[in-house]
């Protein structure tokens, strides 16, 4: 008896999804609206359940003992979920990336060229933890007209099997076709979307470093996202201190499993000694585990730093201290060590803050704010698709935006380029209105 090759289901069935995806290209705002609205009333509809399937991932999650950053990112509590459905309702009520007009010229009389947005077609989305992770990656995409394949971590099988039933569950309530999202579960399903060139058009990894440069170096679908998170915050010599403090402590235990907490603390010489009496305390109280360079400390700083702790990103109460001689220090550790994440500087100086939000090349430059709103709901995009750190947009957290491409449009009346070389006719490159 011939063994069933594994791969022949997983191409079929993203051809399913590719399919499906290709009529949801071709269906209206109204109806990808709606479809998002669906999406959201069956999550609230299936509440419970979602909730209690997340209590067994974090109960195996337990026996197995996960890390307590992993842990942090699979927690799906009531609070979360409330979020993360608030998130799809606002995902419903964006604009509709598709059919934007973002070029119209006339190349001669009767020959017009339009650039106008389209969906890509089929994203693939792996990520390690993170339930969450399914509706917003599933809203973005219905709404932006594309289909997904989504490979949650074996951690969250459980909660992410019972939110996508309620997520197709909502999509067959309406007129989209709940073959446009597709959940993997192996191993090899997760390699082998790497292969399906052809059928999935970008691919979003969201978790580990490892993770992240593993399919980087295994796919030649293109990939959107971060491999680090090794955000900044400097603390120049104009702060306003118990400011500083406040954006610090945020930046660090508001979530510190998030990519966006910080890792390095950057402190300005000229300040150290008054800035660190504040922080050392603080930041013990919250539990956070400081190593320092000999300069912070021989100020307090308990625990000696290393050079890999520049490079960590620790996801955990654990933060980096560096004394910097002033501003070019700060900048050029961020240079050697950040991750063009986002990194933040705390100043009440207008010239050092423009130099800051100038030079440093990340894809979040904030002033005196912390680093945890870099984050697709906290910028509008009711969600994000995942967070870049490329140089190519999109860039930052990124929502619809992320999931739209676009196609050249030329509308003629029997012109041949022909005439234009011969110069018997020629271009009149007129701009028209958008």
């Amino acid at each position: 008896m011939a063994v069933p090759d594994p791969s022949s289901d997983l191409i079929q069935r993203a051809a399913v999804v590719r399919r499906a995806a290709m009529a949801l290209g071709q269906s209206t705002d109204a109806q990808r609206q709606l479809a998002v609205v669906a999406m959201a009333d069956a999550l609230e509809a299936a509440r419970e359940s979602i909730l209690e399937a997340n209590r067994a991932d974090l109960d195996a999650a337990a026996l197995e003992g996960l890390t307590p950053a992993l842990v942090a990112r699979l927690k799906l509590d009531a609070a979360k979920l409330d979020a993360a459905i608030a998130g799809v309702r606002q995902v419903a009520a964006l604009a509709d990336p598709l059919g934007r007009r973002q070029l119209h010229t006339e190349l001669d009389q009767g020959l017009t060229l339009e650039r106008i947005t389209v969906p890509l077609g089929v994203v693939g989305v792996i990520f390690e933890a993170r339930p969450d992770a399914v509706m917003q990656i599933a809203s973005l995409a219905i709404r932006s007209g594309n289909g997904a394949l989504l490979k949650g971590g074996r951690e969250a099988s459980a909660s992410c099997a019972a939110i996508l039933e309620a997520l197709r569950g909502g999509l067959a309530a309406s007129v989209v076709s709940a073959g446009c999202l597709e959940l993997l579960t192996s191993r090899e399903e997760s390699l082998g979307l790497l292969k399906l060139d052809g059928l999935v058009d970008l691919i979003i990894p969201r978790g580990s470093n490892e993770l992240v440069r593993f399919i980087q170096d295994n796919t030649r679908i293109p990939v959107l996202g971060h491999a680090d998170g090794i955000c900044h915050l400097y603390v120049d010599q104009a702060a306003d201190l118990p400011q500083a403090l406040a954006v610090a402590l945020d930046s660090k235990i508001q979530y510190p499993a998030a990519c966006n907490a910080i890792e390095t603390l950057l402190v300005h010489q000229a300040v150290a000694a008054d800035f660190l009496a504040l922080a050392i305390p603080a930041f013990g109280q919250a539990g956070v585990e400081l190593r320092g360079d000999a300069a912070a400390q021989a100020l307090g700083v308990e625990n000696p730093a290393t050079e890999a702790d520049w490079g960590t990103e620790y996801s955990d109460l654990i933060l980096a201290v560096k004394v910097v001689a002033d501003l070019e220090g700060a900048l050029g550790h961020i240079r050697s060590h950040g991750s063009r994440h986002t990194d933040a500087i705390c100043t009440t100086d207008q010239a050092t803050a423009d130099r800051f939000l100038a030079a440093v090349d990340s894809a979040g430059v904030y002033l005196n704010c912390s680093t945890r709103f870099a984050d697709g709901f906290r910028y509008g995009f009711g969600a994000e698709v995942g967070i870049s750190t490329q140089t190519l947009p999109p860039r930052g957290p990124v929502g619809l935006e992320g999931l739209v491409t676009y196609r050249y449009r030329l509308r003629g009346d029997g012109h041949v380029a022909g005439d234009y070389a011969s110069g018997a006719r020629c271009f009149s490159h007129r701009s028209l209105p958008l």
